[in-house]
């Protein structure tokens, strides 16, 4: 007889419980077990699913995932890409490059979903952290000041699970969002997409591909990306009622579509489906103590290899958070601001790939000429490239719409090379004008980083997600630790 495969017990009770065990999920698992904030993590599924899925890892998310200590294996077990590239067949229309970004991710790194989630899950089992496999979200019931939610584990015992927040990671048709009732406004395109992950035969400009490219032409768009593991994956618009891609067909959509020189010869499948893109952001990121991150909050057009990052930020942006209010520091409130700061971000992201995708998606001649002519004159217009490359990037995201006006804002983002950061810890950074080395801090002191950093020209406060809290603040870290307690987060000081 095949015995059971050990099942961890669910704890009753805990600080946060996070349903759904994908890239979101994880992080915010990893994240709260490296501030030291008790959570269950659950998943219906049995393990980490196989295949790419989601396969680009932008230069701020690598800046996060740097804080928890993923950045740099996940890193090396990826393949880096220069940028995005348009095409029409051979001709190169724009090309948005990475290089000259200032973070020290200046890269897209190509890696499939399932090895993010590796990633991620190799951290969370370091810190002692773990997952609770094939366990479902039956339902939630109040529980002031939390929720209780109603649990069925794989025994097939229903148990009920008591947490101050409960937050749902769980995707595109989220148990928790449903149960919360929060509306997902939005709607599904018509346009059917085929998605397949392929080895080509070496020798042709389709196989040598080493940057994701857009091919935009009167055939219709097709998108060619490396992989690891030197693997391609190609994505291209399907006529309704289509199957999965066969070789036959990807060949055939690349030598319609793609490089017009040299015939690409498909020699392995290793994955293909088809999908309908939906466009959704729920109308609220926190109901009471249920909150929703990554898919179960905003989903969107994959175009430019922005979904999993962002949810990857809604958890970076909401640990911190957590932790401040259930240690007591800031008060409930706070996390109100995770749904002010990143709502609106969601809401960004799904007008431009929604808008993107319908670009590249023409196909009546005239308007891809006009398409593609405008797109060669915005490369040759200077800042263009470079506005889109830090856009693709997620290096625009800030939580502030009020101007620089010469100093920084609250809410922008503090590039790591200027401030190394410290785990998830708060970093005050001190000018060159401080005039006493950085202070030692006491055991209650040590949630801040001091650091002196010679090309500042002001003291700033940088929180745990990257992002400036205040500038010009005092530079004793006692009186630092005081405002901290006092009002998070922070306003400039006068």
């Amino acid at each position: 007889m095949t015995a059971l495969p050990h099942v961890e017990p669910l704890p009753s009770q805990s600080s946060v419980l996070i349903v759904g065990a994908g890239p979101t999920g994880l992080a915010l698992a990893v994240s709260l077990r490296q501030l030291g904030v008790d959570h269950v993590l659950i998943d219906r599924g049995t393990g980490i699913g196989p295949g790419s899925r989601a396969a680009a890892v932008q230069p701020r998310t690598l800046e996060y995932l740097d804080r928890i200590g993923v950045g740099a294996p996940l890193v090396r077990a990826g393949t880096k890409a220069r940028g995005f590239r348009l095409h029409d067949r051979d001709r190169t229309l724009l090309r948005a490059g990475y290089e000259q970004l200032d973070t020290p991710h200046p890269y897209i790194l190509l890696a499939s979903q399932q090895t993010t989630e590796e990633q991620l899950l190799t951290r969370l089992e370091e810190l002692g952290g773990t997952v609770h496999r094939r366990h479902r979200l039956l339902g939630i019931t109040p529980d002031h000041p939390g929720v209780s939610a109603t649990v069925a584990g794989p025994d097939g015992v229903v148990r009920a699970v008591s947490a101050r927040y409960l937050v749902g990671c769980d995707g595109l048709h989220s148990a928790v969002r449903t149960a919360a009732g929060i509306a997902f406004p939005g709607a599904a395109r018509e346009q059917l997409f085929a998605l397949a992950d392929v080895r080509l035969k070496a020798g042709t400009r389709a196989a040598a591909c080493e940057d994701p490219t857009f091919f935009l032409s009167e055939a219709g768009m097709l998108l060619l990306s490396p992989l690891a593991d030197g693997l391609h994956r190609l994505v291209a618009p399907a006529a309704p009622g289509s199957a999965a891609p066969s070789a036959a067909d990807v060949e055939r959509l690349l030598s319609e579509r793609g490089p017009a020189q040299g015939a690409a010869r498909v020699t392995e499948v290793a994955a293909a489906s088809t999908y309908r893109v939906q466009e959704r952001v729920a109308e609220s990121f926190r109901a009471g103590p249920v909150l929703l991150a990554g898919d179960a909050a905003h989903t969107h057009s994959p175009a430019g290899g922005q979904g999993m990052n962002t949810g990857i930020q809604d958890s970076g942006n909401l640990a911190w958070k957590l932790h401040a209010v259930l240690s007591g520091t800031a008060p409930d409130a706070l996390l109100d601001s995770y749904h002010h700061e990143r709502h609106p971000v969601a809401r960004e992201l799904v007008s431009f790939t929604a808008r993107f995708a319908e670009a590249a998606t023409l196909t009546d001649p005239p308007a891809c000429t006009r398409r593609n002519a405008l797109l060669a004159a915005a490369a040759d217009t200077p800042g263009i490239t470079d506005w889109i490359a830090a856009k693709l990037a997620q290096l625009d995201i800030g939580y502030t719409d009020r101007p620089d006006l010469g100093a920084p804002r609250p809410g922008t983002r503090v590039c790591p090379t200027l401030v190394p950061p410290d785990g998830l810890h708060w970093t005050l950074a001190l000018p060159a004008t401080a005039t006493t080395d950085p202070p030692r801090l006491p055991p209650e002191h040590r949630p801040l980083t001091v650091r002196h950093i010679p090309a500042l020209d002001t003291t700033l406060l940088v929180r745990p997600d990257g992002y400036l809290a205040a500038h010009g603040v005092p530079a004793a870290p006692g009186e630092v630790l005081a405002r901290l307690a006092g009002h998070l987060p922070l306003e400039p000081a006068a």
